[in-house]
């Protein structure tokens, strides 16, 4: 798998000398690539908090004829916090209805001596996923996710005898459903798990809805030529009992 790692990252490199024009509105490129960089309130991702502190997301993505390039991360504002750097390489396909990626999620700890370039299985601390997506149509904003990941650092199977055995291919699977402002999510944990045996789930101890809420965006008008994206997202996994409120702004 360590083939997979710097074919994604060589790939995001080669993609910065296409061009690195874009216009003040995030919506409007002139360029296949684009940049982002999110401020957020918390790190929710698939029901679960990373950092429980203020999060920066920087981004940055390459897109042309259906081939999806790009590099993404999570950095806790308490420098103590969760870290994520990411790499992914995806294909949209049938008229931009489906898609396919494969997604390279690397955790970083930083009180942890973690070698980035370390993708064995036993101690690696990326995680590989493959997915596909059901991207809806424009008068059917209805998508629909499935992922599984298939190498790394996933939860694992314990053995009989006490010893740790192989992955357990944790897999996620979400609906979500579009209105003018308004996205609205449900998110399910798909692998159960022995908790008898002292195995813990990657998304969830149980198969069941992990993910549920809703996200309400905007843009506000701050000059004739520019506006700022809003979010406020509201967010609770039931099988923790746990309740998140969000907010964001995307430049």
């Amino acid at each position: 798998m360590k083939k997979y790692g710097f074919i994604l990252l060589l790939a995001v490199l080669s993609s910065f000398s296409i061009s690195l024009h874009a216009q003040k509105d995030s919506s409007i490129s002139v360029s296949p690539i684009s940049i982002s960089c999110d401020i957020m309130s918390r790190y929710v991702w698939r029901g679960t908090d990373y950092g429980s502190s203020p999060n920066i997301q920087p981004g940055v993505e390459f897109n042309k004829y259906g081939i999806t390039i790009g590099a993404w991360g999570a950095y806790a504002l308490n420098f103590q916090g969760y870290q994520e750097s990411d790499l992914y390489l995806g294909y949209t396909f049938f008229k931009n209805m489906f898609s396919i990626m494969l997604s390279d999620y690397y955790f970083q700890n930083d009180t942890l001596n973690q070698n980035y370039f370390d993708y064995k299985k036993e101690t690696t601390s990326h995680v590989f996923e493959a997915s596909l997506t059901f991207n809806g149509t424009e008068n059917f904003p209805l998508s629909v996710l499935i992922a599984t990941n298939i190498y790394g650092a996933d939860a694992k199977h314990i053995n009989n005898n006490g010893t740790t055995g192989k992955n357990d291919f944790s897999s996620y699977a979400e609906l979500s459903y579009s209105f003018k402002y308004l996205n609205v999510f449900m998110g399910f944990n798909l692998t159960k798990v022995d908790t008898d045996k002292g195995e813990t789930g990657y998304y969830g101890n149980t198969i069941g809805v992990v993910n549920l809420g809703a996200t309400f965006s905007k843009n506000i008008k701050i000059t004739n030529s520019y506006s700022l994206p809003v979010s406020v997202s509201l967010i609770t996994n039931p099988q923790t009992e746990k309740i998140y409120f969000v907010a964001g702004l995307s430049f």
